[in-house]
């Protein structure tokens, strides 16, 4: 229920006041969103129809492909509208939905990362014992919960937004709707809703990172054990997700984890995380395995054939 306030409406200052820099920002940007859904809908529904991609692992990857896509899309399709508006405006309501689906599909991604980095540490460093801790149904339940945590999160992120009043301006200098922008413009002494902000979202980004860190020390002081062959094969599929890993939580950590100040930088951070990451993760996750790069060429050769 949205609190006794005069602002029903905000206006989005985006990424630039400059026409031409404008332009030449949002084109790159229409590219990157439009690579973002094409690779991660390829590697979901390569996934969802090959026989061979069938482990844990690959079982993870499609749901942080579905993460990077539904994550992207609420802000990059608003950011591209909005660069051929006269009147960047959101409604209230609209705001607080993109906050919600903003928090909702990045923690997804978050869990999604701390899931695999699981599946990884089970298969390298518990081999004998991996089908057994890693069955369909523990990976079920485990994405079930990692959506649960999800929007708990999310939910956590509106109550609090629900709870600041806003008497003007109306004013949102990003390209976004997010709490850290919107604690700037509430009329009420933010300090304590900056804590439970940071106590939020920076805590999970901060332990997940610490979590996903150490799980890789335990990983690769296990593999020392282990044969050249099966060494080179782990550090590979390892590589990539600590890419990923390092690509998506550093921009996170910056943003999330500091009082309430304003950089430069922070509105290109945030196109990095929220734009540039779920494009470069099919790149990483592709190019990097044999598997998925075999299991996409049978299936296409298969579609195209069949036609």
């Amino acid at each position: 229920m949205q609190p006794n306030n005069s602002v029903t409406e905000f206006i989005l200052l985006g990424l630039t006041q400059d026409p031409k820099k404008q332009k030449m920002v949002i084109a790159v940007i229409f590219i990157f969103y439009l690579g973002t859904v094409v690779g991660n809908s390829l590697i979901t529904v390569t996934i969802r129809c090959s026989r061979t991609l069938r482990s844990p692992m690959y079982f993870f990857l499609f749901y942080l492909s579905l993460a990077d896509s539904c994550f992207s899309t609420s802000t990059a399709p608003r950011l591209i509208a909005d660069a051929f508006s006269t009147k960047k405006t959101i409604s209230y309501n609209e705001c607080l939905t993109q906050v919600f689906a903003l928090h909702l599909f990045g923690a997804m991604e978050i869990f999604v990362l701390v899931l695999m980095a699981v599946d990884r540490y089970v298969a390298i460093c518990k081999p004998l014992r991996y089908p057994t801790i890693m069955s369909q149904q523990v990976c079920f339940n485990l994405v079930v919960f990692a959506w649960v945590g999800s929007c708990v999160h999310s939910i956590a992120q509106i109550i609090l937004a629900l709870r600041m009043p806003f008497c003007g301006p109306n004013l949102i200098d990003h390209y976004c709707c997010d709490l850290q922008p919107l604690l700037k413009l509430a009329c009420m002494d933010t300090y304590v809703f900056n804590l439970l902000f940071v106590s939020n979202s920076g805590v999970i980004c901060t332990c997940s990172f610490a979590v996903l860190m150490i799980s890789y020390v335990f990983i690769l002081h296990s593999l020392r054990n282990h044969s050249a062959e099966s060494r080179k094969k782990a550090l590979s599929t390892c590589t990539s997700h600590i890419i990923v890993v390092i690509l998506f939580f550093g921009p996170c950590i910056f943003i999330y984890t500091r009082p309430p100040t304003t950089f430069p930088m922070d509105k290109m951070v945030a196109v990095f995380y929220t734009i540039g990451t779920p494009f470069l993760n099919p790149l990483i996750y592709t190019l990097r395995n044999a598997e998925v790069k075999n299991a996409m060429r049978k299936l296409w050769h298969i579609k195209i054939t069949s036609e």
